[in-house]
């Protein structure tokens, strides 16, 4: 199961998120008012498409308080197990753009996520751009295989070559502590759960969360702000 498409005027208040969060599975029903703006067609969360959706998650609304929290920290003081058990210092990404993921195997929008991605990673990987996939099964159980499992089918299905990290938790007590840190410095309307697979974060190139976008953003709709970071 995935997100659909919603529709696509803005809300003017929580309450009416709310409303629209009825038409979400359970799982993601209780932060769907963490996105100002929402997709087209409520027509419920299997075989979403992807293209459909909104191009940003952090519209400003004039009167809104926003979950965001200022942080000295970047993301190069956090160090990852990989999807083979090996710590990561993400230092090594240094003064690269970074496109960072949540993914999953068996959800609708795995399809279209993986294919796109690695269609961007291809396009841009030498010029200093690196997406970082994270594997998490929060989200309808959608991510249920082993980390070997996992890491087969990303790289014989869909020819991934970014790297794909040990899966984690990015809600709830457990939270990997690299998903605290993106949360925090990029919080949504009303919160700062993530809210299925395929929430996506931009991270420019001194280890800054600078946009965040919903399960449902196309990667290719962010291709413009990939762009953007790496001329800088």
């Amino acid at each position: 199961m995935a997100p659909a498409a919603f529709t696509s005027r803005l809300l003017p208040a929580a309450a009416s998120a709310s409303a629209a969060a009825s038409r979400l599975p359970s799982a993601a029903a209780g932060a769907a008012a963490s996105f100002v703006r929402l997709p087209h067609n409520p027509t419920g969360w299997g075989g979403a498409s992807v293209s459909a959706a909104p191009r940003t998650a952090r519209r400003r609304a004039p009167g809104v308080a926003y979950a965001t929290a200022a942080t000295d920290k970047s993301i190069y003081d956090y160090t990852v197990k990989d999807i083979d058990g090996k710590d990561v210092p993400l230092k090594k990404f240094k003064n690269k753009v970074l496109l960072i993921v949540n993914v999953a195997s068996q959800c609708g929008l795995t399809t279209a996520n993986y294919t796109e991605l690695s269609h961007i990673y291809e396009k841009y990987k030498t010029q200093g751009f690196e997406i970082l996939a994270f594997p998490c099964n929060q989200f309808g159980a959608q991510e249920p295989g082993s980390n070997s499992q996992i890491k087969q089918f990303a790289c014989t299905r869909f020819k991934a070559e970014f790297p794909i990290f040990d899966k984690v938790d990015v809600n709830g007590p457990n939270t990997a502590p690299i998903y605290k840190f993106l949360k925090s410095s990029a919080g949504g309307f009303l919160g700062d759960l993530v809210k299925w697979n395929f929430e996506k974060f931009l991270v420019d190139k001194n280890g800054k969360v600078v946009e965040r976008y919903p399960p449902t953003t196309s990667p290719f709709q962010i291709e413009k702000d990939i762009q953007k970071l790496i001329a800088a």
